[in-house]
């Protein structure tokens, strides 16, 4: 089978579109036809070079579709099912599986870097030549290869260019409110950061009962869209002060939980001094991977509670569902998030967005 895809050859460089073909699907394999995928810092991370994988590779991992076809060992009533696609299989048996962190399974982390499929081969190919995967999706694509436990079933009237986003950046966010800190009713949170990850947490702690939430960002448009969300108190920096703000609001303590998604040096830090005695703080964020991050002893001290999390916590089963029936609901604003619908041809267009900050989400719709 023949079809489009966005290629990356080499960091750095265009992508470009190419014809591309699919081996035959094996056992447990799913083929979705895409509708649309989202465009993440995390793939622009790849085109920059700064997380590295093997070329050339087809990116992409915020998906939704339609299952087209199944291997043999899929139910066929599948097909014709709307799914969001997850980017986390897992073995189920692994020395993390069985203590339930999906997130760290042994085969997951070690076929992550060689950009394959699960089973540690490949069902791509470009002119005859092996093609790799990102995140296990490759959703850049007319098509995509996914097992069959990584696409999650939607509801029928879920706009699948909504759906999309819960594959990524919202399960991340909302998951890190809901599954990572527990946030309970009446609770101070900050969130730094006011991307798709971060507007999400916010979204999540309104979610979780939390009655003051700072939301902090160097961009105040993204802080104006913030409030809309959720959020009750804002911080333009560096012109404002964060940390003043923060503990203005919480009798000097400081907040119950920050949930970091900028990702940069100064965030982690602010995230550190923010939290108050005793509350917690999720990285949601990352910077390089051998990057230094200095931070004030004192300020990691008083029984803090710091964890890094992926991808929120997910068990795509239970929680994709539950997303989509919050957007529908009207309980979960993803409508906004959408700032652009690209054609796969303008998907570098796309990129040079992302990297001036431009709005929040561009999606491909095929």
């Amino acid at each position: 089978m023949k079809f489009r895809a966005a290629v990356l050859r080499q960091p750095r460089t265009p992508i470009t579109i190419e014809e591309i073909e699919c081996t035959a699907l094996q056992p447990t394999d799913v083929l979705v036809k895409v509708a649309a995928a989202g465009l993440c810092h995390t793939d622009l991370e790849v085109i920059e070079g700064q997380l590295v994988y093997p070329m050339p590779i087809v990116l992409g991992h915020e998906t939704a579709g339609t299952i087209e076809q199944v291997g043999s060992a899929v139910g066929a009533k599948r097909r014709g099912e709307k799914v969001v696609l997850s980017w986390n299989p897992h073995c189920g048996h692994c020395f993390h599986c069985e203590r339930d962190q999906p997130i760290l399974c042994e085969t997951y982390i070690g076929h992550g870097p060689q950009a394959v499929q699960i089973d540690g081969t490949t069902r791509l190919r470009l002119n005859g030549e092996t093609l790799r995967t990102m995140f296990y999706i490759a959703g850049f694509a007319e098509y995509a290869i996914v097992t069959d436990a990584c696409a999650i079933a939607m509801p029928a009237d879920m706009p699948l260019d909504r759906a999309c986003l819960i594959g990524c950046g919202v399960m991340t966010g909302v998951g890190a409110a809901l599954n990572i800190a527990r946030l309970g009713y009446g609770e101070s949170v900050m969130v730094i950061g006011c991307g798709a990850v971060g507007l999400s947490a916010i979204q999540g702690a309104q979610m979780a009962g939390a009655t003051t939430i700072v939301a902090v960002d160097r961009n105040r448009d993204r802080l104006a869209l913030a409030r809309r969300l959720g959020a009750t108190h804002t911080a333009a920096v560096p012109e404002e002060d964060a940390l003043a703000i923060a503990r203005g609001v919480t009798q000097g303590r400081g907040v119950d939980c920050v949930l970091e998604s900028a990702g940069n040096a100064p965030a982690f830090r602010l995230s550190a001094e923010a939290c108050r005695t005793g509350g917690q703080i999720v990285w949601l964020g990352k910077t390089g991977v051998n990057e230094d991050v200095a931070f004030r002893w004192g300020a990691l001290m008083g029984e803090k509670r710091i964890v890094r999390s992926s991808y929120g916590g997910a068990r795509p089963n239970r929680d994709f569902p539950m997303l989509a029936r919050a957007y529908l609901e009207g309980r979960l604003d993803l409508d906004t998030y959408v700032t652009r619908h690209l054609k796969l041809e303008e998907i570098n267009s796309g990129f040079e967005d992302l990297r001036a900050g431009k709005g929040i989400r561009s999606v491909i719709e095929f």
